[in-house]
Parts: C-alpha cells; sequence; structure tokens
C-alpha cells in the first residue's frame, strides 16, 4: 500500500519511457512521507484503443488509492505533487488527471492479515 496504476495512451510512450513516467510518480509518493518506500507500488497500462475529444490526441491519468486514514489536505497535496511533476516530464499533453482514493481498512485483506501466525493483524507482517 499505496498501489499508483498510470493508465495513458501508447504514444506517450514515444516521449518518455515507462520507467521514467513510473519512477517520477514512486519518486513524489515517496517524497511526501506518508508512506514507507517499500510499500509504494506503480504500475503503468498503455492503451492502444481510446477514444477523446475533437482535437485532443493523448491522455495520463494516475489513479492512487491509498490507506484510509490521511487528511483531504494531504492527499490534494499528493495529487498535486504527481500532477506538477507529470505536466514537467509531458507538457505538450492533452489530459493529465490524479485522483486519490482511500481503502477502508475494515475491508482490506492481504497475506499479511490472513497469515495465521499474524495475531497482532499488522499488514505488513512478514514483509
Amino acid at each position: 500500500m499505496p498501489h499508483f496504476i498510470i493508465d495513458c495512451s501508447q504514444d506517450i510512450l514515444q516521449e518518455r519511457t515507462p520507467d521514467e513516467l513510473m519512477e517520477a510518480v514512486y519518486d513524489v509518493a515517496n517524497a511526501t512521507g506518508l508512506f514507507a518506500p517499500n510499500d509504494i507500488k506503480v504500475r503503468l497500462q498503455p492503451y492502444q484503443y481510446y477514444r477523446l475529444g475533437e482535437d485532443k490526441k493523448n491522455f495520463l491519468h494516475v489513479f492512487g488509492y491509498i490507506m484510509q486514514g490521511r487528511s483531504t489536505e494531504q492527499k490534494a497535496h499528493l495529487s498535486k505533487q504527481i500532477s506538477t511533476r507529470l505536466s514537467e516530464l509531458l507538457p505538450e499533453i492533452s489530459f493529465l488527471s490524479v485522483n486519490i482514493s482511500d481503502f477502508e481498512t475494515a475491508t482490506y485483506s492481504n497475506k499479511a492479515l490472513i497469515n495465521p501466525q499474524n495475531i497482532d493483524k499488522d499488514r505488513h507482517f512478514g514483509l
């Protein structure tokens, strides 16, 4: 936790490599101090087929999923920082957007939480 999923038009990868884009998001998330560096996960999904508005050629959207508990201000700051960094990398992009959503602790599960040895229900158990 957290997960940052980058959806983008395929042509974006002609301007910047997947590693450059993912590293930019990772670095911003890490710099906020909101997350342990080993917990941050970033992945990228390019789209070959998509439809945009008239005279629009490409897009990039970051979906950020984080564990609840951060303030609205912290989430807004994270979103703006990611947008700013990606805008620097892709100054000619048609659409660039970011949204941050919360995972609910009550409905979240992972491998650590189902481990019978994890009596304290630490979601980082064994990591």
